[in-house]
């Protein structure tokens, strides 16, 4: 993915007004509009500086944009950390109801509001970032959400709020969870809501896939080979797990039910990695020895050579 310098796309500079936002895009967007203009690229380029303008001319948005987008050119290859986003609250909804950005868009603020909640601007949204194990197990947490808020100056600066937050057991990554009242107040009094769209922080042993979950589990040579029970991790504790006699390194297991929870639950899938004792003494080398004179083994057979 492309770091998009959302201000060369409108041709301004990074010190621009609002005035001046509006002013660009306006001049561009009537240049490459689709019905008028004759540009190859006239439908690409449209969309493009929507994209842009719907970003620098919000000042939540640009604020967060500036904080990441000073370490980048445009066209440069471009991941977000990990944690990019979570706790960052916006007010209203991303874009406008049919609006289509792109893959950058959303890696940096997540997916738009449902277009019901998208005319309710006192509506809010935020990433947060749980642990697996929470959406496992279902927990209560406390999350500090940081909201840009443009000041009596003009200048945005952050201000931080906790609130107390109940993760349901079996959330998934992507899934929003609604906390009623939590927006801005509208005109009527009401205060709108807050929508959070869960995030997996990254975990040390397991990878998600919608509710199923995948391990790489180490298991020795003669495990392998001869056949084993192990003792493998569950989000939901240790379970014994048959190794099949002649097992080899990407052969995957099943354990059904032993993903995140849910109707139907997932499952989480066991890939075996077969690791090799280290030659570190001189027993351990000499087994080694014994065995490339002893086993009639030619991994390379295959191949001819």
């Amino acid at each position: 993915m492309q770091f998009k310098d959302y201000y060369q796309v409108l041709g301004v500079g990074r010190d621009a007004d609002d005035e001046a936002i509006t002013r660009a895009y306006r001049k561009l967007a009537r240049k490459f509009h689709p019905d008028v203009s004759k540009e190859s690229n006239a439908e690409a380029r449209f969309k493009e500086l929507g994209e842009a303008y719907e970003v620098l001319r919000d000042p939540e948005k640009r604020a967060a944009y500036d904080r990441l987008g000073a370490r980048y050119q445009g066209g440069q290859d471009f991941q977000p950390p990990p944690d990019w986003g979570s706790g960052f609250e916006f007010s209203g909804a991303s874009g406008e109801d049919g609006a289509a950005f792109s893959d950058f868009f959303e890696s940096l603020f997540g997916r738009r509001a449902h277009a019901a909640a998208a005319a309710a601007s006192t509506d809010h949204h935020a990433r947060i970032a749980i642990d697996l194990e929470d959406a496992f197990n279902g927990a209560q947490r406390q999350v500090t959400l940081q909201s840009p808020q443009a000041g009596a100056d003009g200048r945005v600066r952050m201000a931080e709020r906790s609130l107390s937050l109940r993760i349901p057991a079996g959330v998934r990554e992507g899934q929003r969870l609604r906390l009623a009242g939590q927006g801005s107040p509208g005109l009527d009094g009401r205060r709108g809501d807050l929508y959070l769209e869960v995030q997996f922080k990254p975990h040390p042993w397991y990878r998600v896939d919608g509710r199923d979950l995948h391990l790489s589990l180490p298991v020795a040579p003669w495990e392998a080979a001869l056949g084993a029970k192990v003792v493998a991790p569950t989000p939901g504790g240790r379970v014994e797990l048959a190794i099949p006699s002649g097992a080899q390194t990407g052969r995957r297991l099943r354990l059904k039910g032993r993903g995140l929870p849910g109707d139907p639950p997932g499952d989480l899938y066991v890939e075996l990695k077969v690791v090799l004792p280290p030659a570190d003494s001189d027993s351990a080398r000499a087994l080694y020895r014994r065995m490339a004179e002893e086993l009639p083994f030619q991994p390379r057979a295959q191949y001819g050579v």
